[in-house]
This record gives structure tokens, C-alpha cells and sequence, in this order.
């Protein structure tokens, strides 16, 4: 596509993606000046389509962003008012006491959201102020300056033919450049994993370590709902060994959030987190409360768990990573939304003075300092050795002795210092001779559901005649060494189906793409053994369709 000529538009400011870390940044740009020109391009079929969190909201963030949310009608309606926390058995469960918990732990005046509702909120905001906010595109690649700066993006191609060529219906998009780009494209985003990779952004940090969350939306009945209610459990069904963890939160509607974290350093290849996700639903405890409900919904989405110390460089030249795409989830509070806002927030004010001095295309590095030493990098310090410690230690020896550190961080000092991640997610895989395949139990499609069944509930389509936007660096490589080695891990650590080996009696196994079930969650470009697969963004407003996720 390089040999296209395209026409280009020009801005102050371009943001790829509107998530909380991208319309906080506009906003923020507008609050300061409103003469500012501010472009934000999203690639869901509309805004919060593709927004998938848990979630429990801190609204620490949207309170130094827009402090009379409130007033303003933000769907931020349903305050927590009960915390629970269980270490699951596979018949029982024993509940934490809240008072051994740190304090940071604690939900008090946070609240149950649909994030994808509060983006629409927020894009609203962003509108009302004079951000353009284009949903349905894509953007497929960088544009770079003259001195190797970053200056904009390639938005809006369709209709290349299926072997990526261009063809006859072919819209070839067009160049949006801006003096500083923002990438706010959340977990494992396509440009800001090649942005890190050409600047070295990662050279000083750890690698980056992931979970792969998958969550349903049922309807209960009512007299099971307690609008206000936030449960989090570890243990069964991922054992000790394995960690990660589940939620249940009691929103408005009688609605409750159900999901699963499956981190994805997990050693056994024959690990089948979506049906891990599946058997948890027939826990006594969860079981009893789903019974008579229905699920109006499915997603999943990979989250960043590395903290601090694989936290990239935020800032490069002529633009900023905000939010995930720089990693800024709080682990053990499962949080990252409000530290989504604070980046945004601050990618502004940095953008926002250099203009004012007359630069553009340089380095904000002003904004990475900010970032690490403000409210996100006060909050992640307090928890930047829970992951470590879980790696090193599994579920109860983490649980221990990360709880125990995060209440001396509450103090102000740690015993343990900052600790170092390891391998990669990648890297953790073991060959399969390692390891016993597990047996799962088959969706009885009342709690539990095969895959294909609940893909239909994230309502994703792709365009089947595009290119398949998941690439294979070496197309032998999945049969030859990931199914011969590893026991081919992607059909199972995709939780949407996307991934298959195909046996026909007398031939090879054949490797087959569903490309059309994905639903963006990069879990295969993270965790695949080999590093082979890289996820890449289809053509505008494909892929999920969350209505309130």
C-alpha cells in the first residue's frame, strides 16, 4: 500500500482509539484550548463497541478530568457497597476477612460500570467540546517525518482483495497527520507494538506479562441480585500453580458481571482457559446464583499485569502510548480505567505546552516522567511485586507474602525492594511431554457454553473477503513445531475459536484461521510459543459489537 498516493488531512493532535485513555486526552486538549484541533479515530463499529473491562471503577481518574461527572449525567450509577473475597474449593469456599486485606484493596466509593456505556459518555463530552470522532476506522499503519518522527497514520482502508492486494473496489483511506499522535489502542495494540520495537521504548524494562479476561453478562433472578455487590475469587478451578482469579459484581437490572483472569504465564500447554472460564460456573456458589438466569453476553480481552517494571518508555518521537498500551493495570485491584484517564490527562497537558512553545514531532518525555511519578506511578508502586511473587510462588505462597508487602507499601517501604519478572508469557510455555492433558467437562448449554455458541453473544463479524488480519511469520511453523511440541496451544488459549487444527484421514494436519471469530482480545499474538502470530486491525468496524461490556 506504501506506492498509494492518499490525500492527508492535518490536526494538532491525532488519537488512535477511543477508550477512556484516548477520550481523556481529548477532552483534557479541548479543556485547555478549545481552539485546539483534535482528531479521535476509533476502530469499533462505533464508540465503546469494542470496550471490554470489568469493571469496578476508581473514578479517581474522571474526577481530576471532569469533576461534576456527576451533574453531567455519567452513567457511573451503581456505588459498591459490599466487598467479598473467597479462596474457592471445588465444593466450598472460605471467605477472606476484610480487615486482613490492604487498604488499597478496599472498593469504597468506587463503582460498577459498563466501560464501554462510559465511553459513550465521555465521546459525548469529547463531541459537544468540537473532538472529531470518527468510529469505523482503522488505522493500518504509521506515517514518519522526514527525521524518523512519528507524524501520523494511515486511516480508513477497504476493500483490499483477500491476498491483500488492492482491487478494484479498493478505498485506499487517507493520511491523518498531526504534530503529536497519541496510540491509546489498549492491550498489544498493532501500531504501538511496532512503535516499541522501532524506538526501543521496552530496551529498560521487563518483558511486559498478561492475563487473558473473558466475562458473560447474565440476568438473574431478583432475588438473587444485590445491586452493589463486588466478590472476587481465587483458586478452583485454576488450582495453585496457575494464577489468576474471578469476579462477580451485582450491577443495576438485575444484571451481574461474571468473568475470569487467566494469567498467561501458565506453564501447561493443555491449560484451556475459556473452559477453566465455563467450569467455574458450576461452583455450588456460582451455580446457585446464575440458576433460572440467562447470559446476554460474551467477550474476552487480554489485560497488561506487569506493572512498573515493564512499564515502556510512554514517550517517543512525535507522539505518547496512553493507558494499556503502555500497561498501567493495577493487578490486585484489577484496575486500570482510572490510570487510563490520569495518562490521557497528562499525554494533554505535555502536548498542549509543547505546542504553546512551538514544538511538534519531537519527544514528550516530560509526559513520561509525569506519568511515572504522578498518581499512576504512585498507585502501581504499591503493588509491583504481586506479580512477581505470584510467578515465583503460585497461588497461596503469593497470596501471603504479596499481601504482606502491599501492606508495608501502605507504609511506605517494601522488605523486597522491586522484584524482576522473568520469561515471557511466550517464553513460560513448556513442551507438552511435560505436562498431563486435562479433561474438561462439556458445556452443558444451561451454565456453561461451547465457544462458537458464545461467540454469537459478542456479535463480532469481519468481512469475509479481506485479508486475514491474523499473520503467520512462517506458515509451517504452527503444525511443525507448536502442534508437534506444545500440542497445538492456540486452539486452545484463543477463547473464541479462532484457531484449529484440521485432520482428514491420509493427510497432514492442516492449521486453519477463523479470522472471522476474533474478537480482538491478542491473546494468540501474546502467548502464542513460537511468537509466529501477529494480530493485526482489520478494516474499520469489524470485529465485537459489545453493547454494554
Amino acid at each position: 500500500m506504501a506506492e498509494i498516493e492518499r490525500e492527508a488531512m492535518e490536526y494538532d493532535v491525532v488519537i488512535v482509539g477511543a477508550g477512556p485513555a484516548g477520550l481523556s486526552a481529548a477532552i483534557r486538549l479541548k479543556q485547555l484550548d478549545p481552539d485546539c484541533n483534535v482528531v479521535v479515530l476509533e476502530k469499533g463499529s462505533e464508540v465503546g463497541a469494542h470496550i471490554l473491562s470489568g469493571a469496578v471503577l476508581d473514578p479517581s481518574g474522571l474526577d481530576a478530568l471532569i469533576p461534576d461527572w456527576k451533574e453531567k449525567g455519567a452513567p457511573i450509577t451503581v456505588p459498591v457497597k459490599e466487598d467479598n473475597f473467597y479462596v474457592m474449593g471445588e465444593a466450598g469456599q472460605m471467605r477472606l476477612p476484610n480487615f486482613i486485606m490492604p487498604p488499597l484493596m478496599n472498593n469504597h466509593g468506587n463503582y460498577i460500570v459498563s466501560m464501554g456505556n462510559v465511553c459513550r459518555w465521555m465521546a459525548e463530552q469529547a463531541e459537544e467540546m468540537g473532538v472529531e470522532i470518527f468510529p469505523g476506522m482503522s488505522c493500518s499503519e504509521l506515517v514518519f517525518g522526514d527525521n524518523g518522527e512519528v507524524k501520523g497514520v494511515v486511516a480508513g482502508v477497504f476493500g483490499l482483495e483477500a491476498d491483500g492486494t488492492i482491487g478494484p473496489n479498493t478505498e485506499p483511506g487517507m493520511e491523518l497527520h498531526g504534530k503529536y499522535l497519541f496510540l491509546s489502542e489498549g492491550v498489544r495494540g498493532s501500531l504501538s507494538k511496532e512503535v516499541i520495537a522501532k524506538y526501543g521504548l521496552d530496551n529498560d524494562s521487563d518483558p511486559q506479562k498478561f492475563g487473558l479476561g473473558m466475562k458473560e453478562i447474565w440476568e438473574i433472578d431478583p432475588d438473587k441480585h444485590n445491586e452493589g455487590e463486588v466478590t472476587h475469587t481465587m483458586g478452583w478451578p485454576l488450582g495453585t500453580k496457575n494464577t489468576g482469579g474471578t469476579f462477580i459484581y451485582h450491577l443495576d437490572n438485575n444484571q451481574v458481571y461474571v468473568g475470569m483472569i487467566v494469567d498467561l504465564n501458565y506453564k501447561n500447554p493443555h491449560l484451556f482457559p475459556y473452559m477453566e472460564f465455563q467450569r467455574f460456573k458450576h461452583h455450588p456458589m456460582v451455580a446457585e446464583l446464575l440458576k433460572g438466569g440467562k447470559r446476554v453476553a460474551y467477550g474476552a480481552r487480554a489485560v497488561t499485569k506487569g506493572g512498573t517494571q515493564s512499564m515502556a518508555k510512554a514517550a517517543f518521537p512525535g507522539g505518547a502510548l496512553l493507558g494499556c498500551s503502555v500497561g498501567l493495570v493495577n493487578l490486585p485491584r484489577i484496575k486500570g480505567n482510572h490510570n487510563a484517564m490520569h495518562s490521557g490527562r497528562q499525554a494533554a497537558e505535555a502536548a498542549y505546552a509543547a505546542i504553546q512553545a512551538g514544538r511538534a514531532g519531537d519527544t514528550l518525555d516530560e509526559y513520561d516522567s509525569a506519568l511515572r511519578s504522578g498518581p499512576v506511578g504512585k498507585d502501581l508502586k504499591k503493588v509491583r511485586n504481586v506479580a512477581p511473587l505470584n510467578s515465583r510462588f503460585g497461588l497461596l505462597g503469593g497470596l501471603a507474602v504479596g499481601g504482606f508487602d502491599m501492606w508495608c507499601n501502605t507504609f511506605g517501604f517494601s522488605l523486597l525492594g522491586t522484584l524482576n519478572h522473568g520469561k515471557s508469557d511466550a517464553e513460560a510455555t513448556e513442551p507438552a511431554d511435560k505436562h498431563k492433558p486435562i479433561d474438561y467437562p462439556k458445556p452443558d448449554g444451561t451454565l456453561s457454553f461451547d465457544r462458537l455458541t458464545n461467540v454469537a453473544f459478542s456479535f463480532t463479524n469481519h468481512e469475509e473477503s479481506q485479508p486475514a488480519h491474523l499473520k503467520l511469520t512462517d506458515a509451517s511453523v504452527p503444525v511443525d513445531v507448536n502442534l508437534a511440541k506444545f500440542a497445538g496451544p492456540s486452539a486452545r488459549y484463543c477463547p473464541a475459536g479462532v484457531y484449529e487444527f484440521v485432520e482428514e484421514p491420509g493427510s497432514a494436519p492442516k492449521f486453519q484461521i477463523n479470522f472471522q471469530n476474533c474478537v480482538h482480545c491478542k491473546t494468540c499474538d501474546i502467548k502464542d510459543p513460537s511468537q509466529n502470530i501477529t494480530w493485526t486491525t482489520p478494516q474499520g468496524g469489524d470485529g465485537p459489537n459489545y453493547p454494554n461490556m
